[in-house]
């Protein structure tokens, strides 16, 4: 099993297009629940009154980070396949960190140089600083922008794969390692116990084993064993989002959320049927080059989108309809997003790929911290024609709900 060969499967131009895609849809999705129903201090009223046509679509948005969680969960056993524990490290300190601390920064200076008060997290200069490191909630500091909890869970996760990474990616191992994650989540769904939070993390562990159990069939085939590995996933999966969500209507009310169970279920079904989409190679026509783009927008989308509706709605919405003012908001945070990537993300990624390239032996290049590769076995680089050997890192892990 463990030294069975990856099967043959092409990519054009070397990058996953479809996962830009789902990745871009699940940052709007994101968008769109917090816009049009969790923000109702931004909009002065509650937002599911103000866009009763797209209520229950945005209500359902709560679950893009669960789409985030197992796209996080194929894309990260990707980037580690033969890869060092150092050589991942630094990809994800690249990938994470610059947008980050830039967010960081605005969310100081909206709420420390401007008169915006809606979702103030009253933080203080070294609260902030705290949050810098990303380990704010490991320290008992407050996220200063709600949608840094999702950083929290995808760092324990990579802590988690890190263990894969040191005892070496294989197959075998991969099964071995989702299962016992699978089994213990079910074991330990509904507790509340800290530590079991933190470690096991119940509430997620279904949504990343189900994007591992997908990576593996796109490099070693549709097999029985990855098949019942997804199911059981997303059994575990539909159980705890539609207690997530159950929570949250709780939590507002129904008229502030209408977001029935059986809507619950279809989306998380759904995920896993796009997901098995990519593995089994269906979605491979969409080629279009504007997607890598979008797929370059998300993550800084994702942090600023907050700060974006902070800042423009209440500025906009005694003056504009509540549609053009969403509108307005949602192109700003897009081009703000988009100069990030360009100005702090880009240039830095560049850079250390430049630099990991002048210091790699002579012979077949590593993958870089944005490219990782489909190698055979563990340490060794992607042969010529092999699946995926250029296939660069998109990650969308990150997600945002409070």
């Amino acid at each position: 099993m463990t030294g069975a060969a990856p099967r043959e499967t092409p990519r054009e131009g070397g990058r996953l297009a479809e996962l830009d895609l789902l990745r871009f849809t699940a940052a709007l999705a994101v968008l769109a629940f917090h816009y049009f129903i969790a923000f109702a201090s931004v909009w002065g009223e509650r937002p599911a009154e103000l866009f009763p046509a797209i209520s229950t679509i945005s209500g359902l948005g709560i679950l893009g980070v669960e789409l985030f969680f197992m796209i996080s969960g194929f894309v990260i056993l990707m980037s580690v396949w033969g890869r060092s524990l150092g050589a991942f490290a630094l990809s994800r300190l690249v990938r994470l960190y610059p947008a980050y601390w830039v967010s960081v920064a605005v969310t100081a200076a909206v709420y420390g140089l401007t008169a915006a008060t809606a979702l103030d997290p009253r933080l203080g200069p070294g609260e902030y600083g705290v949050n810098l490191t990303m380990f704010q909630r490991a320290l008992g500091v407050h996220d200063a922008n709600g949608v840094y909890w999702s950083l929290w869970v995808e760092l324990r996760f990579y802590l988690l794969i890190s263990i894969l990474v040191i005892v070496g990616v294989t197959f075998t191992r991969c099964l071995v390692f989702m299962g016992v994650w699978l089994l213990a989540a079910g074991f330990f769904a509904g507790s509340e116990e800290a530590w079991v939070g933190l470690v096991v993390m119940p509430k997620y562990a279904a949504y990343f084993v189900g994007g591992m159990a997908f990576f593996l069939m796109t490099r070693f085939g549709p097999r029985l064993v990855l098949w019942c590995l997804a199911g059981i996933s997303g059994g575990l999966a539909v159980s705890a989002a539609l207690d997530r969500v159950a929570g949250r209507v709780d939590k507002v009310g129904y008229a502030a959320m209408p977001v029935p169970d059986w809507a619950v279920v279809a989306t998380v079904i759904g995920f896993y049927v796009l997901m098995a989409m990519v593995a089994l190679g269906w979605l491979r026509w969409l080629r279009w080059r504007g997607l890598v783009v979008l797929g370059a927008l998300t993550y800084p989308l994702y942090l600023f989108h907050t700060a974006a509706a902070v800042v423009i709605v209440p500025a906009l919405r005694d003056t504009l309809p509540p549609p053009l003012t969403a509108l307005v908001t949602v192109l700003a945070a897009m081009a703000f997003s988009y100069l990030v990537y360009r100005v702090a993300e880009r240039p830095l990624q560049e850079l250390v790929r430049s630099r990991r390239r002048r210091r790699a032996p002579a012979g077949p290049a590593p993958a870089s911290p944005a490219s990782p590769g489909f190698p055979g076995t563990p340490g060794a680089s992607p042969a010529p024609g092999q699946p995926g050997a250029a296939i660069p890192l998109a990650t969308g892990e990150k997600a945002s709900v409070p």
